[in-house]
């Protein structure tokens, strides 16, 4: 045979389609796409170590490792530090079930054929967080907790037409506040951040004919709970609509959002049968009522019937992928955290409504008894007013880094230092109480912050 046929290399873009492109664009040239990118961080010199064998990797990893504060069973550490990662127990059946090749391994189920089981999951994971809600439809889930409610207020400024303005509440972790000015950074949607812990009269009051939406926290970042029916229905009679970040464990023991009219739900779903794990992997929960379902990012999963009327499971809507849909996209995310919604809905159906209820219940009292026995010690002061959930501030005689340094010495991380995300709250620790502190582990806490408090 003759010499053979060579392939031309195959080129993504020739030199005349970049030009085409940046004309379109408006662009001089291709440098002027990071322009939002400062220019230190664009090359940044990296300076790698030599290679190491695995040997040396294994034992590099192993003394890394050691130096970790491992709390829950079967840690050595009491932890009572939470701040959006939360140490509940999980039963070992999620453990069980999750760790199976078939979900283990499994991908987007674009082929229902062959993904009736992780449908199947997606869908109890979607009907279990729409009860607990109290919405009409949930997703197949995001990222986390941050970038759920991200797309949340996108969402909301693209379902209200002509309004661009979105009035957040000061009691939204502080972290979900710098994710949400992120995505809405080079868009033309004013954030209303406002003082304060984000009382709903302060808020209620800071809706306008401009407002698209209102966005709360249940419980806030500092544990304090709110009535917010009477906010939703002021952003309502505006002509906003209602955004709610929960927390699910919280809903087990009080009114969800959607019983009161809250247009879009989304939460962190950690705390349904993940581990903190160091603070990862996490679940996104987003829900919305029925009105707003297809403007909804994200998968949906549903159930249906075939031609010969048996039950089967497919991808519903799949309104965020941007292959398909393009620019009619509603978001450039493109996956979810399939295995960890498995892990969820393992853990909800496990639990069932009555021991949902039952964590709820015991993190709840204890959280009470712990914050009552803490704030009698000397020079130690209880900040929150009013009710709270999980999470309690508490004022100390020293710095609460110094105060976590010591501490953590005995075997006790006792909360997060506030200075962490407001710097003038020197003194001020977050503690954290959940079913997994008992009150002995309480008490033993009680000893040790009065004793390095001295």
């Amino acid at each position: 045979m003759g010499g053979a046929v060579r392939s031309p290399a195959f080129i993504p873009s020739a030199g005349d389609d970049k030009k085409i492109m940046l004309e379109a664009l408006g662009l001089a040239g291709a440098d002027e796409l990071f322009g939002a990118i400062p220019a230190r961080f664009r090359f940044p010199k990296i300076g790698l170590p030599r290679p190491l064998s695995e040997m040396e990797v294994l034992a590099e990893l192993g003394a890394a490792a050691s130096r970790n504060a491992c709390g829950g069973l079967s840690g050595d550490f009491s932890l009572f530090a939470g701040a959006g990662a939360y140490n509940h127990f999980v039963p070992a059946v999620v453990d069980a079930v999750s760790s199976r090749g078939e979900f283990l391994t499994s991908y987007t189920p674009y082929q229902p054929e062959a993904s009736q089981g992780t449908l199947q999951a997606l869908f109890e994971y979607q009907s279990m967080s729409a009860d607990l809600f109290g919405m009409g439809a949930v997703n197949a889930s995001h990222y986390d907790g941050a970038t759920a409610l991200a797309e949340a207020v996108l969402m909301a400024v693209r379902s209200v037409e002509g309004r661009r303005r979105v009035v957040l509440s000061g009691g939204l972790h502080p972290d979900y506040r710098a994710v949400i000015q992120t995505y809405t950074r080079n868009l033309d949607i004013e954030l209303d951040a406002g003082d304060g812990a984000g009382k709903p009269d302060d808020l209620a009051a800071r809706i306008d004919e401009g407002t698209a939406c209102v966005v709360v926290s249940f419980p806030a970042f500092f544990g304090d709970l709110a009535d917010y029916s009477f906010l939703c229905r002021a952003a309502h009679e505006k002509g906003a609509l209602f955004v709610a970040s929960v927390d699910p464990i919280a809903l087990a023991l009080f009114e969800p959002p959607g019983a009161y009219g809250a247009d879009i739900v989304t939460g962190e779903g950690q705390p349904l049968g993940n581990y903190v794990s160091f603070g990862g992997p996490c679940l996104g929960m987003f829900a919305a009522s029925r009105e707003l379902v297809r403007k909804m990012p994200g998968r949906l999963a549903g159930m249906t019937t075939d031609s010969e009327n048996r039950c089967g499971y497919v991808l519903t809507l799949s309104t965020r992928e941007q292959h398909i849909r393009r620019e009619k996209a509603t978001s450039n995310i493109c996956t979810n955290q399939g295995l960890v919604a498995l892990r969820a809905a393992v853990y909800l159906a496990v639990m069932g409504k009555n021991g949902l209820r039952k964590t709820a219940e015991l993190t709840y009292r204890r959280a009470r008894y712990a914050a009552e026995k803490l704030s009698r010690l000397a020079g130690f002061s209880l900040v929150n007013e009013g009710p709270f959930f999980r999470e309690f501030v508490l004022r100390c005689p020293l710095d609460a880094v110094d105060i976590i340094r010591r501490a953590c010495e005995r075997k006790i991380v006792p909360g997060v230092a506030l200075s962490r995300f407001y710097p003038e709250l020197r003194r001020e620790l977050l503690v954290c109480v959940t079913e997994m502190n008992s009150r002995e582990h309480i008490d033993r806490l009680a000893g040790v912050l009065e004793e390095v408090s001295r």
